[in-house]
């Protein structure tokens, strides 16, 4: 499927690889809208790209209502990708052996998989509206972000990776079942990516996690996501997989 001229909807488009997902797909003639917290840079980064901010709770089924009606007024929406999540660390047993407070738990796995689910089913109902794409026979993709963590998670990360594991496992499900509207559903993984939690690391701390990739021996660049994005919404027979991006790491305990 061609992205010019296409609806494109980006949750967590404000910064690290949603922003640089939405410059992409803006660059190539997407009609962008951002979802992001009001807290962001999002007015401003849709003013650069010509497109929408919608602030809104990922997690929030009136507001993500909300700004998928605002993107498909824009352009008839036809691209959704999830970038919104959190990754603070979160122990079972904190060091005094006492158990993790839940709702921590929770929070992680409510914005990273809740939210990825909220977010697909509200926009996919729109898309299923959408006329067919005559040379594609496809209404739209739907490109979700789970981690490397859903296979290699750390100590630390049980969180974490439960709830990019949930994103990775409900793929090809949705993928089965959008198949007959025409819709895709494809899972990208990263690895250790230029964000902006690990940009905040000191230049050691980054170079050292660098090291630990086999070739390129780096962080991973969010145009390198933001690439694969574009490949993928390109790519009409790319469905139902999880793509790994992670330059071959497999991560250590810890």
């Amino acid at each position: 499927m061609q992205i010019s001229g296409q609806g494109a909807l980006i949750t967590g488009g404000a910064s690290g690889l949603g922003l640089a997902t939405a410059r992409r797909l803006a660059a190539d003639g997407a009609h962008v809208t951002i979802i992001d917290l009001s807290t962001s840079k999002g007015a401003e980064i849709a003013d650069e790209l010509g497109g929408l901010f919608v602030p809104a709770d990922v997690t929030s089924v009136d507001e993500v209502q909300d700004a998928v009606a605002q993107a498909q007024a824009v352009a008839p929406l036809r691209v959704v990708v999830n970038c919104a999540g959190i990754a603070p660390p979160a122990k079972v047993l904190d060091r005094d052996g006492n158990p993790a407070v839940l709702a921590d738990f929770e929070s992680i796995v409510r914005i990273n998989l809740v939210g990825t689910f909220n977010v697909l089913s509200q926009a996919s109902a729109v898309i299923v509206k959408n006329p067919v794409d005559s040379d594609t026979d496809t209404r739209g993709v739907i490109v979700n972000t789970s981690s490397v963590a859903a296979f290699d998670g750390q100590i630390g990360q049980p969180a974490y990776a439960a709830s990019k594991g949930g994103v990775h496992a409900m793929t090809l499900p949705v993928a089965r079942e959008l198949a007959r509207y025409g819709i895709r559903v494809v899972t990208i993984a990263p690895g250790i990516m230029e964000t902006p939690m690990l940009m905040g690391l000191p230049q050691a701390a980054q170079e050292s996690l660098g090291q630990q990739v086999p070739h390129p021996s780096r962080l991973g660049r969010p145009d390198e996501y933001a690439a694969l994005v574009q490949h993928i919404v390109e790519n009409d027979y790319l469905n139902g997989e999880t793509i790994r991006l992670d330059g071959a790491i497999r991560m250590a305990p810890k």
